[in-house]
Parts: C-alpha cells; structure tokens; sequence
C-alpha cells in the first residue's frame, strides 16, 4: 500500500482554505464562475464536434461570431433561452437541465 502524500492538497481543500466553505459569498462567486466557464468550454466542444466554425453557429441562431465567442471564452453570461436556441437550432440537439440538491 502506497504511502499518503502529504504535500497533497484536494481541489475541495484548496477551495476551502482560500474560498471558505460552500455557501459564503467568496465561495459561491467562485463556484458561479466556475459553472460559466464550464458552460463555455461544452459549447464550444460541441461547435468543434459538429464542425462548425463560430460564424457558422453564429448565422444558425441568429446571433453574432462576436457574441459566441464571448460566451465560449466567459466574457459574456449566456440566459438559459439563449442556451436552448444555441444547442436546437445551432446544433440540432436538445438542452436538458437538471437540479442536485
């Protein structure tokens, strides 16, 4: 059995030694732009799977490249609806949402 290191820290114990714990206000931004950034990246993921430049998504939703390049790289928020009109008419998909409590 492998001896613990114990210069190791968790990505749970960083955040809480330099963010608090779940629930403080310094905590929740961080996790709310963690959640952006996340939301970013699978849109973009997604647009590189279906081989579409942005200005290609762009012109399917009716929106600009500007505007989704904003979005992937978190300069820009996206609304849920926004997401949706992305994911069906940009990607032919469907956006499914879920709460874990």
């Amino acid at each position: 059995m492998k001896a613990k290191n114990r210069n190791i820290t968790t990505l749970e114990e960083f955040k809480e030694k330099n963010y608090g714990k779940r629930g403080t206000k310094k905590r929740d931004e961080l996790e709310a732009g963690y959640e952006n950034f996340k939301i970013g990246v699978l849109l973009q993921q997604a647009r590189l799977e279906k081989g579409l430049t942005q200005e290609e998504l762009a012109e399917r939703v009716g929106t600009t490249k500007s505007y989704i390049s904003k979005i992937e790289n978190n300069i820009k928020e996206v609304r849920i609806s926004t997401l949706q009109k992305i994911v069906e008419l940009g990607f032919n998909g469907h956006l499914d949402l879920s709460i874990r409590l």
